[in-house]
């Protein structure tokens, strides 16, 4: 008697333990993929924008990160990676870690914190995306033309200017279609790789450029740093792509408030969670802009920022 007790109570408790790992909810997994290596400025915004949606991490979701560490070619193998990780949706960093990641994959969602979708082909069209990719876009048209612009009146004594710009560059001939428009005499260097950063500043002191205009790219992204400090160094004025630039010793910058981009993302990862499709998901452009003004890598090169160009900047680094 007393050993059947004992089965029935196993026995129950066996059909209790399987009924709630029956209604143990799924927790989703979301795969993270940086052109870059593990000092991500702008992933805390992201963050930010899943905690504002409810996620906790280990908690309610999970967290995917892989890093190219620069190197294009490892693009393909980490989203591999993550699609055999079984994730729920891929947040890419640019427009070409999300061409590597459709071509890899074309069922698992993939959401774009910032790039072109338009011009990379990543979407049939912002209002219907029509297939796996969504999420965040950024004007290259109307940001080359503005940065152009504002090099001229931010520099008015350039008489050449040097463009840096790669094969995957957003921009670049929306750049040299504005120079040519306002009468801004450009000399385009191309950059393949990290080493051809120093021979490139090499070239401008042989060419004798007289200020920079830096067209936005993952490769001058992840040498931001080195792009600004070499500029100081041949006391190049420059305009540049987005804030980080200016922050790290670049004179001036204009372009997307990208930890905008970032917390906006988590946005559509949240909705194709609940089971949303990226097709349905309208991409959305910046709406929020930013220019920067470094007025101590300025004085420090001897450059003086007109005063009405000055007033119209959003922060000023003194």
């Amino acid at each position: 008697m007393r050993r059947t007790i004992i089965t029935v109570c196993a026995m129950l408790l066996a059909l209790c333990f399987a009924a709630e790992a029956q209604q143990a909810p799924k927790i989703p997994r979301v795969g993270i993929l940086f052109i870059g290596g593990r000092d991500q400025p702008h992933l805390e915004s992201f963050m930010q924008g899943m905690r504002e949606h409810g996620y906790t991490e280990g908690k309610n979701v999970f967290f995917e990160y892989r890093y190219a560490e620069g190197k294009y070619d490892r693009l393909p193998d980490l989203v591999a990676d993550l699609v055999q990780k079984k994730v729920d949706v891929i947040v890419t960093t640019s427009s070409l870690s999300a061409q590597a990641a459709r071509k890899v994959t074309s069922t698992v969602p993939i959401v774009m914190t910032s790039g072109g979708a338009l011009e990379r082909g990543l979407v049939e069209s912002l209002a219907k995306p029509g297939g796996n990719v969504t999420g965040l876009t950024v004007l290259a048209a109307d940001l080359s033309g503005k940065r152009v612009e504002l090099l001229k009146e931010a520099f008015p004594k350039s008489r050449r200017v040097a463009a840096l710009w790669s094969r995957v560059s957003l921009g670049f001939k929306e750049t040299q279609d504005a120079a040519k428009a306002l009468s801004v005499p450009l000399h385009p260097i191309e950059l393949r790789q990290a080493d051809d950063i120093d021979k490139a500043f090499t070239e401008m002191s042989k060419a004798h450029v007289d200020a920079l205009l830096v067209v936005l790219s993952p490769l001058v992204t992840l040498h931001s740093k080195r792009i600004a400090e070499l500029a100081l160094k041949h006391r190049l004025p420059g305009m540049y792509p987005t804030r980080q630039f200016a922050e790290e010793g670049g004179i001036a910058a204009y372009g997307p408030l990208l930890s905008d981009l970032y917390r906006r993302a988590a946005t559509y990862v949240d909705k194709i969670l609940k089971g949303a499709k990226a097709a349905d998901l309208p991409v959305e452009q910046p709406m929020k802009f930013e220019f920067i003004i470094n007025l101590k890598a300025a004085k420090q090169i001897g450059v003086t920022i007109p005063p009405n160009v000055l007033a119209r900047a959003d922060k000023v680094i003194r």
